[in-house]
């Protein structure tokens, strides 16, 4: 199933058909909803657990049973403009240095003894098909960071890694875009605090609004036989600059969710980026970076393709 939030009225949660057009769940008919249930938000729905996810699977059996009915629902894919699936999660989380290809090409940086992250705020949040705002201030080194994202489905603090996988309800993509111009503040200053204070700064980078476009859409995890089998590829302006498998990934979906949640509490909706594969920008010799009108698309096997352009 492929949950995804629409851009009308608060946000309206909405649900791929068989087809390929979506339903909007805040229109369908009163007598085609699961026990009188009309879910506010995609949120929502992950809140009520496997529960909420069976009864969006009733609704579009009965909606695909009678799509006559719902025609006033219904649009096509295209035509739908989006928000990201959950633009109102508690947290979301980005795993960085999570790709082995990835650090050998920033300068072979050696892999972390525990996962790195850090916190990105829901303003940085942006739906598929929306416009990336290029920023007056950091103009000129914007790069693009195509990450494989898993969500949260259930509240989870303290979990094992052997238990972990239960605390998921799926999967999506996001743009981790970064603002590149500290990056050479790292190497700045007497250690250990000058290249702390440095790290501090280039995450400042990755936080502007609408610098982590996510979607199109949730898959839920029954989707998906194996999360590190997948094939991630990102373009710019239809040139392939990242392409590889999951399979790179240096800390798996069970060691991120157990180790963080040692100190977070996860709540369903919640978004954690798993870090970005070989191909960045900043990697390449010369350097890549976007600009006002360029588009940037990362596709994800199963998933979909994420698309904006700057503006």
């Amino acid at each position: 199933m492929k949950l995804l939030t629409i851009d009308q009225g608060a946000g309206n949660p909405g649900v791929l058909l068989k087809g390929g057009d979506v339903l909007n769940l805040s229109l369908m008919p009163e007598g085609l909803l699961s026990d009188g249930w009309r879910p506010k938000s995609v949120r929502e729905i992950l809140e009520r657990g496997e529960e909420g996810l069976e009864s969006i699977r009733r609704m579009i059996g009965a909606v695909e049973g009678d799509i006559e009915a719902c025609a006033g629902a219904i649009t096509e894919f295209e035509d739908t403009e989006l928000l990201a699936p959950i633009p109102n999660p508690w947290m979301v989380f980005s795993v960085g240095m999570n790709y082995g290809r990835h650090l050998a090409e920033m300068s072979n940086t050696p892999p972390p003894e525990h996962p790195a992250g850090f916190i990105k705020t829901r303003d940085s949040l942006l739906g598929s098909g929306k416009a990336i705002k290029v920023p007056p201030q950091c103009p000129d080194w914007i790069d693009y960071e195509g990450e494989f994202c898993f969500v949260f489905g259930r509240e989870c603090h303290a979990v094992s890694e052997a238990d972990a996988m239960e605390y998921v309800a799926g999967y999506t993509i996001a743009n981790d875009v970064s603002a590149r111009d500290w990056i050479p503040d790292i190497k700045k200053g007497e250690p250990p605090f000058g290249p702390i204070h440095g790290w501090e700064r280039n995450i400042l980078g990755k936080n502007l609004p609408g610098f982590t476009p996510c979607g199109p859409v949730i898959v839920t995890k029954d989707e998906i036989a194996d999360p590190y089998d997948l094939h991630l590829q990102t373009r710019l302006n239809g040139e392939v600059m990242q392409d590889t498998k999951t399979d790179d990934l240096i800390f798996k979906l069970p060691e991120i969710i157990s180790y963080y949640s040692q100190w977070y509490r996860f709540h369903p909706g919640d978004v954690v980026t798993t870090g970005s594969p070989a191909g960045v920008g900043i990697g390449r010799d010369p350097h890549v970076f976007m600009s006002a009108g360029d588009t940037i698309e990362i596709e994800l096997e199963g998933v979909g393709v994420l698309s904006n352009t700057l503006s």
